[in-house]
């Protein structure tokens, strides 16, 4: 349950009310006219119906800009109504925009969480410590770019999708390059020694198999948790767990020496970034996340076609070297 709040001119007063109606929206009330001419339309909004609420009300307003939509929170509400069909998005389109959106930006908060977390978790793979790894994964921000990626290609959104591929890349490039320079600074009696391929941390992202291609997928379909309007704290931290390790494991191995090993951790980075996009993309299809318009949707389906050919390609690809390089270590 949502209140969606519209700031108007007075002459929308009955479409308004009209479209409360069409809906079946029994609360809904006005304000007294501003100044300026507009006034305050204020409508309680289940989740079912949120998003073709929000549809009318765009097409209705089309490009003006002297009104304002505005969706609040209700923390609760008497009497209860029974629950909406869970099957349903309860994230309108506009809302996931407005949340996704801002993790595809690179700023300071960014690149300094990408650090600090890559500084943490190389400690943790280092001294073999899964609560220091844990810890690292919690302030990771690798989430962002990742889900905008699947979101942005769903809606068909290009300057979203460019964005989101241009704050990824750097974030895992940043993290590469600062694990890569601990590995090569650590000193060389332990970096170059045993202790890295001691530590089970890393060891055990030196491979990956099918346990480890679910967990990625099963980290993408997190995604779940957006569109039900709950935290990204659960979503955030699985999809750290499938990026950030391996990252620092791959850059920590090829900075101590350890090519081989390095190679089987880049490759289970590569199954993760494929698993994570093709889970959270299909779980953003499965939802209803779709653009408003007829021509917008259309354009949608032949990005989202493209792009689902191109990612399901790639796992296969990736699969077939998994399984081909498990029988050649057998």
């Amino acid at each position: 349950m949502r209140l969606i709040e519209i700031v108007a001119d007075t002459g929308h007063t009955d479409t308004l009310a009209g479209i409360a109606d069409q809906f079946e929206i029994t609360d809904y009330w006005w304000g007294a006219p501003a100044e300026d001419g507009r006034r305050s339309f204020r409508m309680l909004v289940s989740d079912s119906t949120r998003q073709p609420v929000m549809d009318a009300l765009q097409k209705l307003f089309g490009g003006s800009e002297t009104h304002r939509i505005v969706v609040l929170p209700v923390d609760t509400y008497l009497p209860r109504e029974p629950e909406d069909d869970a099957s349903v998005a309860k994230a309108t389109r506009e809302e996931l925009y407005a949340q996704i959106e801002k993790g595809a930006r690179i700023d300071s908060n960014f690149l300094l969480l990408v650090l600090l977390s890559t500084i943490v978790a190389a400690i943790g793979l280092v001294e073999d410590n899964v609560a220091v790894v844990i810890g690292a994964m919690v302030i990771a921000p690798l989430l962002g770019p990742i889900l905008a990626l699947a979101f942005s290609s769903t809606l068909g959104d290009g300057v979203l999708m460019w964005r989101s591929l241009r704050t990824g890349i750097t974030g895992l490039a940043l993290a590469f390059l600062t694990a890569l320079l601990i590995g090569l600074a650590w000193p060389s009696d332990i970096a170059r020694g045993e202790l890295l391929i001691a530590s089970g941390e890393i060891v055990a992202r030196t491979d990956v198999g099918i346990d480890g291609m679910t967990l990625a997928l099963v980290s993408g379909a997190a995604v779940l948790s957006l569109t039900t309007g709950l935290s990204t704290t659960l979503v955030g931290v699985m999809v750290a767990v499938a990026l950030l390790p391996p990252t620092a494991t791959t850059a920590l191995l090829f900075g101590a020496g350890h090519i081989e090993l390095a190679l089987g951790a880049a490759l289970l980075l590569a199954v993760n970034i494929v698993c994570v996009i093709v889970a959270a993309k299909v779980v953003f299809m499965l939802k209803g996340v779709q653009p408003r318009t007829w021509y917008e949707r259309t354009k949608a389906r032949q990005s989202t076609l493209l792009s689902g050919l191109f990612w399901a390609a790639l796992l296969l690809v990736l699969l077939a070297v998994v399984v081909a390089r498990h029988r050649v270590l057998l």
